[in-house]
């Protein structure tokens, strides 16, 4: 490997280098810094998030600039508010030498006519997300017509939030004969055409494959039903004790909730979505950097711009829509050379996707089976013994070892030991002792059950949910034409409204539109949910059927008496996206452990009491599993 001091940088760049602790270049960095360096010419550079892209361009934009020159001669577009204000850091740290170069942040939820004033004092180089910068040259407020470079960072994480439009007015005012450096870890169709129409025969580098994942990523999934999610995503974080995660969600709502539950249990977590203010947004993230959330639940669009190295683990609590996405979510782990591992929690229907997602990241999925109450005991156990193992001794104890010794007085070195552990160890052996395995032995039963249920169905119209035991019959219109068997529709129906293995049942598809029951207790549920729902632009509309046998092949025969959108029953190109997590009003909170129960959050319908255990909360074993505080108690947790 090349060090640094043969790429071509000046002194004071590599001085700064050292004071940082920088050993060796990083791939992308070896072959951007000397084509940069070299030549005034157009860069492509693809190569995964956390492979040190920002100094792969930093130094060399750095050395490049005139400081005794107040014009803005460089100006680097992020996505985002967070990674605007990182990149700024990253840049004034490697000018730390440079006398005279000033290095300015702009990014929306500040003071624009602060932000006006400092690029007017003299700012060498800009810093900006997409829309502020626009907002500020058509309000005059700064003149980018005659820079040097133009650097698109996170290329396609622009694009992908809808910055297109303004990042091509941006370009618009730049000079044709400045230098545009584009760094992204996708190559999607929209990256192409900025580079087409504003670059000129750019040199292009690529760091791994195009598109493909990390190579220090190890990609997992693990096989649940719908309504186990949050239990499989608690096993997870207990069999891996010293997490340090981002855990992915779809929707603002999954993950405000998935985060209140997680702090309610115990872990320190905190959420991160659209919904928060900035000032939030600044306290959730200042506290993941410092470790003092581990669990950090997100939406992809709140996390753009999330640059810790130290991530251990990306948990998809629900996979995107797009395998783009995918890949930026895993890129959030095994950074800087260090391991990490990416899990998702999926449905067997979604099996698909992960088929889908190997051949476009060029990455092996691994196969999991979801951790054992037990399993997760010995871990814990022994991560116990090693953390009293490693303990320094407090020296202010010893004020107190007389006493102790007193009290422990004819308890043998054996038995104190076991004691010891025993404090710790109880809690989790009490939680998982009797815990169901959430593997799908017992779901595979239970759908095949199903099947033969269905099917009788459909010829007799007896049964217990046509008409009289009060279960409810609706209408959905979706159907075959839109990719959907009768198991794959429940599954969708059941993870959307967040329902257990039994809550859908007499599932029907036609070719257009559909059928199926569930007990009356989830009809409010079902119907706010899909009050406007849309996938891939569409209503997915579902109306309680005045039919209750449900049988006939068209919306004929009664009308119905739902509420929402109508919508057509058939309608091509829709396909099967889970919208998993959603909670209409009106269900119960079945995924929420009891603390008398020795079982998971759904294996009980109803809360139950909360008389066992131990009171003291505490988030022992490196996060305990189980509600150990009372309700409302936040510990470490940020919303």
């Amino acid at each position: 490997m090349t060090p640094f001091s043969e790429l071509g940088l000046q002194e004071s760049l590599l001085k700064a280098i050292q004071d940082l602790g920088f050993e060796n270049p990083s791939e992308v960095q070896e072959k951007a810094i000397p084509i940069l360096l070299a030549d005034h010419i157009d860069l492509v550079a693809l190569a995964q998030t956390g492979t040190g892209k920002t100094a792969a361009f930093g130094f060399p934009l750095i050395q490049r600039i005139d400081p005794t020159s107040k014009t803005t001669q460089g100006l680097i577009l992020s996505p985002t508010r967070e990674l605007c204000l990182q990149i700024t850091k990253e840049i004034q740290a490697y000018s730390k030498y440079e006398r005279g170069l000033n290095t300015v942040a702009i990014y929306g939820g500040a003071s624009i006519q602060d932000q006006a004033r400092q690029i007017q004092r003299g700012a060498q180089i800009v810093v900006a997300t997409p829309g502020r910068m626009k907002d500020m040259i058509n309000r005059g407020m700064v003149d980018i017509s005659k820079i040097d470079y133009c650097i698109l960072d996170e290329a396609d994480e622009m694009l992908n939030m809808g910055f297109f439009e303004d990042i091509k007015d941006i370009l618009s005012n730049t000079p044709k004969e400045n230098a545009t450096w584009l760094f992204s870890a996708t190559m999607p169709k929209e990256v192409a055409i900025i580079a087409k129409k504003f670059m000129n025969s750019p040199q292009e580098i690529t760091v791994g494959t195009k598109n493909s994942g990390a190579t220090t990523v190890q990609h997992e999934y693990y096989v649940a039903g719908g309504r186990d999610r949050y239990p499989v995503l608690k096993r997870l974080a207990d069999t891996n004790p010293d997490i340090f995660s981002v855990i992915f969600c779809r929707t603002k709502r999954d993950t405000q909730k998935v985060a209140e539950n997680l702090i309610e249990d115990g872990y320190n977590a905190g959420a991160l979505h659209g919904d928060l203010s900035q000032n939030q947004r600044d306290l959730v993230m200042n506290a993941f950097r410092k470790k003092q959330i581990q669990m950090l639940v997100a939406t992809d669009v709140a996390a753009r711009g999330i640059d810790v190295d130290d991530i251990t683990h990306v948990i998809n609590y629900q996979l995107p829509d797009e395998i783009e996405t995918y890949n930026h979510r895993s890129g959030r782990t095994g950074r800087a050379g260090k391991s990490g591992t990416s899990m998702v929690i999926i449905t067997r229907s979604e099996m698909r996707k992960i088929k889908a997602i190997e051949n476009k990241i060029q990455k092996k999925f691994i196969a999991k089976p979801i951790p054992t109450g037990m399993e997760i005991c010995e871990i814990q156990l022994y991560h116990l013994v090693n953390k009293i193992k490693d303990t320094e001794v407090n020296s202010d104890v010893e004020n107190y070892l007389p006493t102790i010794n007193e009290m422990l007085e004819g308890i043998d070195k054996e038995t104190l030991v076991q004691k010891i552990v025993s404090v710790e160890f109880g809690r989790f052996f009490n939680y998982y002792n009797k815990a169901k395995d959430l593997n799908s032995n017992d779901r595979d039963r239970g759908e095949r059950g199903e099947r033969r249920d269905s099917g009788s169905s459909r010829e007799s119209g007896a049964s217990r949910s046509f008409g009289g035991d009060g279960s409810t019959r609706y209408f959905i219109n979706i159907g075959e034409k839109d990719g959907y068997d009768w198991m794959s529709l429940k599954d969708f129906l059941r993870d959307t409204v967040n329902l257990g293995k039994d809550d859908i049942f007499k599932v029907d598809v036609k070719e257009s539109f559909s059928f199926f029951n569930s007990e009356a207790n989830v009809e409010e549920a079902i119907l706010s949910t899909f009050k406007d729902l849309k996938v891939d632009g569409r209503f997915v509309n579902v109306e309680v059927s005045n039919n209750p046998i449900g049988g006939g092949s068209s919306r004929g025969g009664g009308g119905f008496k739902g509420r929402g959108r109508s919508g057509s029953g058939g309608g091509g190109g829709f396909r099967n996206k889970e919208r998993g997590g959603y909670k209409g009003g009106g269900s119960s909170r079945s995924d929420r452990p009891s603390r008398s129960s020795s079982s998971d959050r759904s294996d009980s319908g109803r809360r139950g009491s909360r008389d066992g255990g131990s009171r003291d909360g505490g988030k022992s074993f490196g996060g305990s599993p189980f509600s150990e505080n009372k309700k409302g108690k936040r510990r470490n947790g940020f919303m």
